[in-house]
């Protein structure tokens, strides 16, 4: 099996250690890196004005086999995105202003897009499933996944329900093990793909546990769930700032849980004030101080 390798980050760091020549093929490479999978080995050493030998030179040096295996490493880069090249990334223009404008209509444009794409009856069924649930298991597994497979965990405890976060996924893994019907796993998700949490709601499915999961509509995640909230990424070209699609499931989760909430109104509405109660009595503060937020 080959070994596998960022060839770019390779090409960057090995520059410096190369004979003149060799460092000139690096430089037509990382200035596209695309373009350079797509040359054949004379265009490639026409470009960088060397001759082919030194293009092979190059790929053994950079720890390929030969120029074949250079290419193909090098479209598997560029397959990563265009966007985070050369002057594509540099594109994004300094200015604070500017940048609160373009996170901030990134927010609302990705708020905007789930609005219609959250189905009240979906929601309410999940709610309902959650509602009947022995206990909810909330698991995300890196970045924004994480974060609201937590986030779950805030919503729902002032609710009453009984809920526990996991995001190692071998302790995920041991969890589903143990679930059965009346446990239900809520997934986050935004690609749907990640490997340890398709494996870890196999698991639970095979035990015959619910799942609820907030994710891509057409993904391996989505095929495994009772329910789906729908996420679609929507990132730009602007790479630096951090993926809007943290609002798209932060929305998909607040409507859950109040949908939950509501079914159970007098319950809820019980809860929440003995939460404020012994919250104010700890704390002080307004009226309009939110629970625990």
């Amino acid at each position: 099996m080959a070994e596998t390798f960022d060839i770019v980050t390779r090409v960057a760091e090995r520059s410096d250690a190369l004979s003149q020549a060799e460092r000139k093929v690096a430089q037509v490479v990382l200035e596209d890196v695309a373009g350079a999978a797509a040359a054949s080995i004379n265009v490639l050493a026409e470009r960088a004005g060397v001759s082919e030998a030194s293009v092979t030179r190059f790929a053994k040096a950079m720890g390929c086999r030969d120029v074949r295996d250079l290419k193909l490493r090098l479209a598997q880069a560029a397959v990563v995105g265009q966007r985070f090249y050369g002057a594509n990334a540099a594109n994004a223009q300094d200015g604070s202003g500017e940048t609160i404008d373009r996170i901030a209509d990134d927010i609302q444009t990705t708020l905007q897009v789930h609005r219609g794409l959250i189905k009240p009856d979906v929601v309410r069924r999940a709610a309902q499933r959650l509602l009947s649930a022995r206990m909810v298991y909330a698991f995300g597994m890196g970045g924004g996944s994480s974060l609201m497979a937590d986030e779950a965990r805030y919503r729902l405890v002032r609710l009453g329900r009984p809920i526990a976060t996991y995001q190692d996924a071998v302790m995920a893994r041991m969890v589903a093990g143990t679930l059965g019907r009346d446990d239900v796993v809520l997934a986050f998700s935004v690609s749907g793909h990640t490997p340890e949490l398709i494996s870890v709601c196999e698991i639970a499915r095979e035990y015959g546990a619910q799942v609820v999961a907030i994710t891509a509509s057409a993904s391996p995640l989505a095929a495994l769930a009772d329910e789906v909230l729908p996420i679609r990424a929507l990132e730009t070209d602007f790479i630096f700032k951090p993926s809007s699609s943290r609002y798209a499931m932060l929305l998909a989760m607040d409507v859950l849980a109040t949908e939950l909430a509501l079914l159970v109104k007098p319950q809820s509405q019980a809860l929440l004030r003995r939460i404020k109660y012994v919250l104010d009595t700890h704390r002080g503060g307004g009226d309009r101080q939110p629970l625990g937020d």
